[in-house]
């Protein structure tokens, strides 16, 4: 099966994805494309399986150490008052968690709302040269884990 998660994945082993955050012990950290809020950020396993279930148990726990050191970071590096955490795979049926962060400053009606509430397709899209700082301090941030 090919999925989007498949297809970045193999971009990101060929080193040939500008969203790139970090390598990490359970798979890739990247930047999503659609910046609702500033550094939302996903996990991606690699080898990709189709759901947490699928995932051995060292596997499945070294997954989620990651998605936690990741949140760990996105809020160390944007200053957050607390990371969203979410694993669907209902729309891309291969495991990824999004880890977003959240802010004091959202408009009341987003909130306390779940990030689906945003409006993604009018959100700024991730621009590498624009948000480096932010992926440099994401990238900081991680490597002290």
């Amino acid at each position: 099966m090919s999925s989007t998660i498949h297809r970045q994945v193999e971009r990101l082993r060929a080193g040939n994805d500008p969203a790139l955050v970090a390598r990490m012990k359970s798979g890739w950290a990247v930047m999503g494309e659609a910046q609702f809020l500033k550094g939302y950020c996903l996990l991606l396993p690699d080898p990709v399986v189709p759901n947490l279930n699928a995932l051995a148990h060292e596997a499945r726990l070294a997954f989620l150490a990651d998605m936690a050191a990741l949140g760990d970071a996105v809020l160390a590096a944007t200053g957050g008052i607390r990371i969203n955490y979410a694993i669907f795979g209902n729309v891309d049926p291969a495991l990824h968690a999004h880890v977003i962060p959240r802010y004091a400053e959202e408009p009341p009606e987003t909130r306390s709302s779940h990030p689906w509430m945003f409006d993604w397709n009018k959100a700024p899209r991730f621009d590498p040269q624009a948000q480096a700082p932010l992926v440099a301090a994401i990238r900081a941030r991680l490597a002290k884990t």
